[in-house]
């Protein structure tokens, strides 16, 4: 715990243009249990990075961090980031560890990466049993920082034909997990050879990404 609160006196409060540091943050990516794929769109979390450090003004380290939920590293960073399209599971040391990980300070954003819904909501109530996920409304100041989002979350790709939803865990007022939904934003953030997507949809995603980023550096 006393990592995050070290990182938690540096942030709280402080605008964007300040967190230019010489020591670069360093934001992870979730390595969970059950056989899913956490690793999957490698290229999203450095384009997204480079996105941020350009058009924010922060000073996060270019390639992310892998962190475990169990592991107590994940003190060590204000922002985790998980996606993919399996299966995941939480034990219980892990889910308590998420637990004070959040309540601490930190910020957890979930992708799914299409197949990783019905897998990721039992394992939430691991963490939080007495909360349930809720859509943000499209004036979530998540959806209002560096850019404008009046519909809410961009859609990427399509699956269902379901409309992109952003759902919420909130804590005691705070906002602790940022679930995107029907969304595919990670791919959004991957090189443009990947899916070869039209760049304008690719800039929504990184504009909504740095959103997020934003939002869980200086939220209080």
């Amino acid at each position: 715990m006393k990592k995050i609160l070290t990182w938690l006196v540096v942030w709280v409060g402080i605008a964007l243009n300040t967190l230019a540091q010489e020591r670069p943050i360093k934001i992870a990516r979730l390595k969970y249990g059950g056989g899913g794929d956490w690793y999957a769109n490698k290229t999203s979390l450095p384009n997204l990075i480079a996105f941020c450090n350009q058009h924010l003004g922060t000073n996060i380290a270019p390639e992310e961090e892998v962190v475990e939920p169990g592991s107590p590293e994940i003190f060590s960073y204000p922002f985790i980031h998980m996606t993919g399209h399996g299966n995941v599971v939480f034990t219980p040391a892990e889910a308590q560890n998420l637990r004070k990980y959040l309540i601490g300070g930190g910020f957890l954003h979930i992708d799914d990466n299409y197949g990783l819904d019905k897998f990721i909501r039992p394992e939430l109530k691991k963490i939080f049993p007495e909360l349930q996920l809720k859509e943000l409304p499209f004036d979530h100041p998540i959806y209002r920082q560096k850019f404008i989002f009046t519909k809410g979350l961009p859609k990427v790709h399509e699956h269902d034909g379901k409309p992109p939803q952003g759902f919420g865990l909130i804590y005691e007022g705070r906002l602790v997990v940022f679930y995107t939904y029907e969304c595919d934003l990670g791919n959004g953030w991957e090189d443009q050879i990947v899916y070869n997507d039209p760049e304008e949809v690719r800039q929504l995603a990184l504009q909504m990404g740095a959103n997020i980023i934003m939002y869980a550096f200086t939220q209080n």
